[in-house]
């Protein structure tokens, strides 16, 4: 199981500025790093729980943990605690969620990728770069009339990004779902996992 989910926003140069700042983590946003076991079929049962209680997930990643036989799915949603505590128990319902672990922003490292396609002709071109080596960005692609940008950051640096980029006319932007992992040397993955 190796699939990332997110919110994808899609601009085109004359779009409005704000269309291009995808999702925004609110003071209701949270985090769950749900360990589950990797088998088909988990993540629909997963995503549907949220679904039919008309959750909507801002952003979701899942890939394999160090034991391959488990998968790590990264969702956040836009929730208070009480939904959120009901959620959790709802996915310790299901069979093959193993746990399942609140991240708390200022205890994790969070981190999300994104690709931008920008507009940069030969009059632009050495501004968008300069902007790129600015957020430590790279380019992965280039043709005559535009450049494909990856940026690997927290929401903040990459809405930053982006921001500077609009004037130049974005035209597609596509969003890998937030991981994240807790700070310090303890792990969410242990022996009685595995048991």
């Amino acid at each position: 199981m190796s699939t990332n989910f997110t919110n994808q926003t899609t601009a085109s140069p004359a779009a409005p500025a704000s269309t291009t700042a995808g999702y925004v983590m609110t003071p209701d946003s949270q985090t769950l790093s749900v360990l589950v076991e990797n088998k088909p079929g988990v993540l629909t049962r997963v995503s549907a729980l949220f679904s039919r209680r008309g959750y909507n997930i801002s952003s979701l990643a899942v890939g394999p943990t160090e034991h391959p036989e488990i998968s790590r799915i990264t969702v956040v949603v836009d929730v208070d605690q009480r939904r959120l505590e009901q959620i959790t128990k709802q996915l310790n319902k299901l069979v093959n969620v193993l746990k399942i672990v609140q991240l708390d922003a200022r205890q994790t490292v969070q981190r999300e990728l994104i690709l931008i396609k920008v507009t940069a002709d030969n009059a632009t071109r050495t501004s968008v770069l300069e902007i790129v080596q600015m957020f430590r960005a790279k380019v992965v692609d280039a043709a005559a009339d535009s450049v494909t940008i990856e940026a690997t950051g927290t929401q903040d640096k990459l809405s930053a990004l982006l921001g500077m980029l609009e004037s130049f006319g974005v035209r597609e932007i596509v969003k890998s779902g937030a991981v994240a992992i807790g700070r310090g040397g303890r792990a969410i993955t242990d022996r009685s996992l595995l048991s």
